[in-house]
């Protein structure tokens, strides 16, 4: 296509993911980096396309840096991945996470709109703006009811998007993303925690697994399948904001139940609150919960309805949720086998 992009957050589980899309596609990526001196590219080393990014420094709250970045290479796409995006981290960083996930937004769109007019902005939304659900499923008209720093700050960015995409003409929108995962996906988030100490129990290890709110119940897809969805909106006439969702949902005590029965281990729930534990067959705790891991505010249940991706984009989950449970576990087996 010969089409150049820029990704911030190039090195998390989506950028490598969206990178390896684009790369294929014939695109020139431009990894937008803020460590790019000590970085990680495992992932990108993973899928074997690190050698084929040029990487620039990036940071999204150093105004300079964004304009002199976007008026020097004038993108035909720029994807910002890039958050703090850590739900409960939030809550302990909140000026921070405004600074990034809310402020950061806004000058990619003034340094978009000043210099580089032509470009067009996927901005990553979250269904942590929905938080205390008003509807259920979640749309893109369902009203937003954010619980958390990290939601608030989400909210603003989506907000600005569409207010520059309407003040403005420019072509930018948002994708309304629910819970991903993938054999990429970063530790701190539960569904990885999940696998990881899984797997060590399953090789020996007699440390339970500790977790906070086991009734929250997610929208979880495959992010490989939600990266399509991403460059799938850039390609449309007119930009436009859209739910990216599997419309089934699933408590993370299910979630456990279903990583241990995969790895063969018999799990069994006795207690009720802050005294739940998972034990096996013969009465070993897996699972125990800490009230260290709950939110100050918790969000109890999401699950999206993709209806108008469908519609517009084409744009369907491919991968069942068992599929992408086995496959975050065949990784981490295979990662850990080599340790």
């Amino acid at each position: 296509m010969n089409k150049k992009a820029i990704i911030t957050g190039i090195a998390g589980q989506d950028g490598a993911f969206l990178a390896k899309l684009l790369i294929d596609k014939g695109y020139k990526v431009i990894g937008a980096d803020r460590r790019r001196v000590d970085s990680n590219y495992e992932r990108l080393n993973d899928l074997g396309i690190a050698q084929q990014i040029e990487f620039v420094y990036f940071d999204l709250i150093e105004d300079s840096i964004i304009f002199d970045i976007i008026r020097k290479e004038q993108p035909d796409e720029f994807y910002n991945l890039a958050a703090q995006s850590f739900v409960k981290a939030s809550f302990d960083l909140p000026i921070l996470t405004a600074n990034v996930d809310a402020m950061g937004v806004l000058r990619i769109l003034e340094a978009i709109r000043i210099f580089s007019p032509k470009t067009k902005l996927y901005q990553a939304s979250t269904s942590e703006m929905f938080g205390k659900v008003q509807q259920i499923p979640q749309t893109e008209e369902t009203p937003f009811y954010p619980r958390s720093p990290y939601g608030v700050a989400k909210l603003f960015g989506h907000w600005i998007v569409k207010n520059y995409r309407e003040s403005y003409g420019m072509y930018a929108c948002s994708g309304i993303l629910f819970n991903h995962e993938s054999e990429y996906r970063g530790r701190e988030f539960v569904t990885q925690k999940i696998v990881e100490k899984a797997v060590d129990i399953k090789k020996g290890d007699n440390t339970p697994l500790v977790l906070g709110n086991i009734d929250a119940k997610r929208d979880w897809g495959y992010a490989k399948d939600f990266v399509e969805a991403m460059f799938l909106m850039l390609q449309q006439k007119d930009a436009d904001d859209y739910v990216i969702a599997t419309n089934s949902t699933t408590s993370v005590r299910d979630f456990v139940t279903l990583v241990f029965n995969k790895l063969k281990i018999n799990i069994n729930w006795k207690g009720k609150g802050l005294n739940e534990k998972g034990v096996d067959s013969n009465g070993k705790v897996l699972v125990e919960i800490s009230e260290e891991f709950y939110r100050p505010a918790e969000v109890d249940l999401l699950i999206g309805d993709y209806k108008k991706a469908k519609e517009k984009l084409g744009w369907a989950p491919e991968t069942k949720l068992e599929e992408l449970t086995e496959i975050m576990i065949n990784h981490a087996l295979k990662r850990k086998s080599l340790k």
